[in-house]
């Protein structure tokens, strides 16, 4: 079938009508992705571009008694060089400048610093790594070398800036002192007087723009914060340092010596009820010591001795002695059903007064007060002992207190020779 003219202008104008339509839609979506859409991509493209980073705070410093300090937070500085930043004629005048100034510093080979500084241009990387774990004067100091006093932009010089706790007393008081750790779900582990007053101590994160410059790696951008970081509080604490120093090496000389799988000590003023040191060692698999785990708070001990007090309150409350009642202390040895209480000293101390068996912490004088007044009635024993709380948690803000347990007649685990026992309940 010949083809026609007619035919050969009504196919280009199909044609011609489809790219106009084509174009139009081309059009259409140019105009839709600037006009409509176009915040929406900016944002997207800002957000793979930079990134805002928090930037922890410094923690509060953490004090002795007498200002000596305990934990504090130390700035350390990562110094890295942009080459890309830095203009050609820079570069070759200060190459070599920087490279000797940074060998002095830190004693090492201009020659070293110049093949990381020229290999990094010609790599065109933007974070190549300089130094790292800077002190402040050393931070101070590569600020103002040649190439790096000229400023980020400029000069190519880029600082990441990181705390670090510190204890200046090492392994002495570890656990008392303790520390805050948060894991990559954001769990965090509070241990110690650190973990205890964290809510002071944490002050307020900064935040702080970045530019990704390649996989997985960020750039800070200029020199300044978006939003400066909060130091945390001070907290002073009643530790006495060198009684902190004293327990610490009289319980490590004792545990040595008789092998024992850990100990604890505790130091306090009686006159005030203030803690001056705790100590607590556990021995590991070598034989060594370290502050392995806070015994102290965590755990739970029959009282033995120190509850001779609260017998001796529980009877003057109820009256059924005073302090001159005299005790006989039975030669030192005092048979309770089928169990034997003894007095340190051999022989006892005879007929004592109640005041002189809390003097000399009389087993048998003390166990015979609360037998003979309460076996009868062990129910007031009890509830007077409750009615001073000592079944309840003291509510430390040290974390991990043991639990108190404080047996009623009737109950799990409740034994007659509980009255007369001094209390040794745990």
């Amino acid at each position: 079938m010949p083809v026609t003219e007619k035919s050969i202008l009504s196919r280009l104008y199909i044609v011609a009508a489809c790219l106009v339509v084509f174009a139009g839609a081309v059009l259409f979506k140019l105009v839709s992705i600037q006009v409509v859409d176009g915040e929406k991509y900016m944002a997207l493209a800002e957000t793979r571009t930079t990134k805002m980073f928090t930037i922890a705070p410094n923690r509060g410093n953490l004090y002795s008694d007498d200002g000596s300090l305990l934990a504090t937070s130390v700035s350390k500085y990562n110094i890295h060089f942009d080459a890309v930043t830095v203009s050609e004629k820079d570069f070759k005048e200060n190459v070599k400048p920087l490279s000797d100034a940074l060998a002095k510093l830190f004693n090492k080979e201009s020659s070293h610093y110049q093949q990381i500084l020229r290999k990094a241009r010609q790599n065109q990387n933007r974070y190549a790594l300089i130094a790292r774990n800077l002190d402040y004067s050393d931070y101070m100091a590569v600020k103002s070398f040649p190439l790096f006093n000229k400023g980020p932009f400029k000069g190519g010089i880029v600082i990441d800036q990181n705390t670090k706790r510190e204890h200046p007393l090492g392994k002495i008081a570890e656990r008392s002192v303790g520390y805050e750790r948060v894991d990559d779900k954001g769990y965090r582990t509070r241990v110690g007087m650190e973990g205890a007053f964290s809510e002071y101590l944490s002050g307020i994160e900064g935040k702080r723009s970045k530019v990704k410059i390649a996989k997985n790696q960020w750039k800070p951008i200029g020199y300044d914060n978006i939003v400066e970081p909060k130091d945390g509080y001070d907290v002073y604490s009643t530790i006495d340092i060198n009684i902190q120093d004293i327990a610490h090496h009289a319980l490590l000389k004792q545990l040595e010596h008789y092998k024992a799988d850990h100990g604890t000590v505790i130091v306090m003023e009686t006159k005030t009820g203030e803690v001056k040191a705790i100590s607590n060692l556990g021995r590991t698999s070598e034989g060594k010591y370290y502050e392995r785990l806070n015994y102290a708070i965590g755990e739970s001990h029959e009282p033995g001795s120190t509850f001779k007090l609260v017998n001796l309150v529980a009877a003057l409350e109820d009256k059924v002695i005073d302090t001159s009642t005299v005790v006989d202390t039975e030669k030192g040895r005092w048979k309770i059903y089928n169990h034997y209480v003894r007095d340190s000293k051999n022989g006892g101390y005879g007929e004592i007064s109640v005041a002189k068996a809390f003097e000399v912490s009389s087993n048998t004088a003390f166990a015979k007060i609360i037998h003979n007044n309460y076996k009868e009635s062990p129910e007031k024993y009890v509830n007077r002992l409750m009615s001073m709380d000592i079944h309840k948690e003291l509510g430390l803000p040290v974390k991990g207190e043991g639990k108190p347990v404080l047996r009623y007649p009737g109950d799990k685990g409740w034994s007659r020779t509980f009255v007369g026992s001094n209390g040794l309940w745990l």
